[in-house]
């Protein structure tokens, strides 16, 4: 029997963005769980600078940040035109292309996640794991992405917007109009960088520059009571495979970086300690808002419980964690789908003509 050739998987880490520590976790855990057998990782690493690197070396030094420094590190860019589905690498013995059949972005937060990279991979003619250019884009701002689940028939926080340009007053103005206590959020940022609880008046005005420093353009949303669920989803339109519900018990608070990644006091329960209805009722809702804003291959859709059962809207991420301490993989391990299952059906949506 002839033997498959190896899918070339051009893995993608690091970036320009604010969460360019998660991204480097998230490649290492994907390098660890591609089954050898299918497939051949291209790692491609991305600066804080913006450079594009091929990295041969060993993938435990990417967690470590220490891969840059590493010989076996080149140039690399990507190719314009759909014939060449390829990238060029400057190496020791001069430039040459380096192919590659899909990549596999691993790029949280700005220049990665809101579908600038997505763009470029358009272009160039390579197919791609996870949601396209529009999707990426309206899944990064919290707002659009509320107003297009909102026009779905979703319920949404109430909310303003922010823009740099606005003055004080106006800062005043929005926190009265949504109410107390708030959110104050960069509307395209991730890992809750930014976002600040604001109980009342007086503090709010610290909480928009914070957010400011992120992003320039700012959502105050009002606080919904309950918890947080969330929900894992593969695919696209109808043939859509759900993970498990989980639910984020907090102590305090709200679920911020540190807890985000390290789980000081925050627990995750997977499942989320629901009866089957209600956990059904989340996982169509999250279907609903994954459709609406025209996700494909994959993305978590958060949303908020409240104790009266309503289901309100928090945001999509259409590249989630993919670290060992990442909601996404749980949730669809709890539904029977291994780590490297769940990156064959990505990588498979993704070749899918």
């Amino acid at each position: 029997m002839e033997k498959t050739e190896k899918l070339k998987v051009a893995v993608l880490f690091g970036g320009c963005s604010s969460e360019y520590a998660i991204s480097l976790q998230s490649a290492y855990a994907v390098l660890q769980h591609l089954d050898g057998e299918r497939y051949l990782p291209v790692p491609i690493g991305i600066t804080r600078q913006g450079q594009w690197m091929r990295y041969e070396g060993g993938i435990e030094k990417i967690p470590r940040d220490t891969w840059l420094q590493d010989p076996l590190c080149h140039p690399v860019v990507v190719l314009p035109g759909h014939e060449t589905g390829a990238l060029m690498e400057w190496g020791p013995a001069g430039p040459s292309q380096v192919a590659v059949d899909v990549a596999l972005p691993m790029l949280h937060g700005k220049n990665g996640e809101d579908g600038t990279v997505q763009g470029l991979l358009e272009l160039a003619g390579i197919p791609y794991a996870g949601c396209g250019v529009l999707s990426s884009a309206l899944g990064m701002d919290k707002d659009l992405a509320h107003r297009v689940a909102a026009q779905s028939g979703v319920a949404v926080p109430r909310s303003e917007v922010i823009f740099k340009e606005d003055r004080p007053e106006h800062w005043a103005r929005s926190g009265r109009a949504v109410g107390y206590p708030l959110f104050c959020k960069p509307a395209r940022g991730g890992s809750s960088l930014g976002i600040t609880q604001v109980e009342n008046p007086a503090a709010l005005a610290c909480a928009v520059r914070e957010a400011l420093e992120q992003d320039d353009k700012v959502v105050l949303e009002a606080a919904v009571p309950g918890f947080e669920v969330g929900c894992a989803i593969l695919g696209r339109g109808g043939a859509l495979t759900m993970g498990v519900v989980d639910e984020i018990e907090l102590a305090d608070g709200f679920l911020d970086y540190g807890e985000k990644y390290h789980r000081s006091t925050a627990k995750v329960h997977t499942p989320a300690r629901l009866d089957a209805d209600t956990a059904q009722r989340i996982q169509n809702t999250a279907a609903q808002v994954y459709r609406a804003l025209d996700c494909r291959g994959f993305a978590r859709v958060d949303l908020f419980l409240t104790p009266k059962g309503e289901i309100v809207f928090n945001e999509v991420n259409t590249l989630p964690g993919m670290t060992a301490a990442s909601r996404f993989p749980k949730m669809l391990e709890a539904a029977g789908i291994s780590f490297s299952e769940m990156l064959d059906r990505i990588l498979a949506e993704a070749v899918r003509p």
